[in-house]
């Protein structure tokens, strides 16, 4: 896993909070057929009129973090590198970024999403995690997905995603404790959605 970048934007001063999905969930729907995210969900770290950036959430790779350490040549104790490794997106599969709650130590190169989760870009925080240094709660990505000016608006409009706004202990709890297959369930019944009773042309919340 290498020191992590893009660097991650940050929303204009002037960027009304109203017209910012940062800190929100995105679940794919139905008729969203592009490989790269059917039945996925994303979490939105960054979004402005320049684009927007997010983690998926719920596709493993897989492999477990073991390997990552490995590679780096760590030592680990075997419960450290049993999380499973998730594919956050289709760019830049082959670095790493970890979304973690809020922790005393601070890592050369973290971002605020919310006050309750944290994304953190460096390599730093791979060396604390496989010493037991790191974050209580922490999600592992490879890649990210990202998106151009004005394209995520135009798949909104195109419904091709639910929005689930944050609502208290929700999001924290699906990036952290909820099993990867019940993610997009639990998102959606969050906002009084069964997602199996969506169809291709149901519209976005």
């Amino acid at each position: 896993m290498e020191t992590l970048s893009p660097d991650i934007p940050q929303a204009p001063s002037g960027t009304p909070e109203a017209t910012t999905l940062r800190g929100q969930l995105l679940i794919a729907m139905p008729g969203l057929l592009d490989p790269n995210f059917v039945h996925s969900v994303v979490y939105i770290c960054q979004h402005s009129s320049e684009g927007a950036m997010g983690i998926t959430i719920n596709r493993p790779l897989g492999l477990p973090l073991s390997q990552v350490f490995e590679q780096l040549d760590l030592d680990y104790t075997p419960k450290n590198g049993t999380q499973t490794l998730l594919c956050g997106g289709p760019v830049e599969e082959h670095q790493g970024f970890v979304l973690h709650r809020p922790a005393q130590k601070k890592w050369q190169t973290t971002a605020l999403i919310s006050e309750d989760i944290l994304l953190t870009t460096s390599r730093d925080i791979i060396d604390d995690m496989a010493d037991n240094q790191g974050p209580d709660a922490t999600l592992v990505a490879l890649g990210y997905a990202g998106w151009v000016a004005g394209q995520l608006e135009q798949e909104l409009l195109d419904n091709a995603w639910l929005t689930v706004p944050p609502k208290g202990e929700l999001l924290p709890q699906l990036l952290f404790d909820t099993p990867l297959e019940q993610r997009a369930d639990l998102a959606a019944a969050s906002i009084g959605v069964t997602l199996s009773q969506l169809s291709n042309s149901a519209g976005h919340a």
